[in-house]
């Protein structure tokens, strides 16, 4: 059984839809953000930056137990581990690569500052507003263009990259989006919510989220916690 070591933001149910579109055995384990879990010592030593999701998978490469950190590194290794959701013939695993990457370069980190900056932080910065809503809109913009004319993201079959993204898309409204500028990326983000896996994912530790509104929690997600030196 792999274990689970996540809590249910984007990244987190990246993995989680993962795990149940392959019918892997897992058990998941909540790492509470908002409360500081992530700095604990045990997590650190399987995931060093203090980010969730990571994995331990008893059943490593070599037949021992192998932990992974990044939520794209544990989509790769899953999709390994199964020979599921990653093409393997050249072209469709670049394909597929490329996409993925995109996520994790673009859609994440961008659609998290317009969270930020849009719902978070303290003092409403318009700069900051405009610079990641706008750009909110050209990522949305960008698969909208694609799947214009590809069924999902890296081509004709359903991957790792579909997988990566959809989560980031379930606050739309706080990234600023209107659907109605986007119908080819609703059209994919309709037909990739109603698959019964990812409908389990994204309700692993759901019951858990609760509203950002107490200090302690601004202060470990936010504040100065994230910047201490830790051994």
């Amino acid at each position: 059984m792999i274990e689970v070591y996540s809590w249910p933001t984007p990244n987190g149910h990246k993995v989680h839809i993962m795990l149940e579109e392959c019918g892997l055995p897992y058990r998941a384990h909540p790492i509470d953000i908002g409360a500081g879990d992530q700095f604990q010592p045990d997590f650190l030593a399987i995931s060093p930056n203090n980010k969730i999701p990571a994995i331990t998978d008893p059943d490593g490469p070599d037949g021992q137990p192998y932990s992974v950190f990044e939520s794209g590194a544990i989509l790769l290794y899953l999709a390994g581990k199964t020979g599921r959701f990653l093409p393997e013939d050249t072209r469709g695993k670049y394909d597929v690569l490329q996409w993925l990457m995109f996520q994790m370069g673009g859609v994440g980190p961008m659609l998290g500052q317009a969270h930020h900056f849009r719902i978070y932080a303290p003092e409403k910065i318009g700069y900051a507003i405009d610079r990641y809503t706008n750009e909110a809109k050209r990522l949305y913009g960008v698969m909208d263009k694609r799947l214009a004319k590809s069924t999902y993201l890296a081509g004709p079959h359903y991957s790792i990259a579909d997988m990566a993204v959809f989560p980031w898309l379930r606050s739309w409204k706080n990234q600023g989006i209107d659907w109605n500028d986007y119908p080819h990326l609703k059209g994919w983000f309709d037909e990739i919510g109603a698959r019964p896996a990812v409908q389990r994912g994204v309700e692993v530790l759901a019951d858990r989220r609760k509203p950002l509104v107490d200090d302690k929690a601004r202060q470990m997600l936010f504040g100065s916690e994230q910047y201490k030196t830790r051994g």
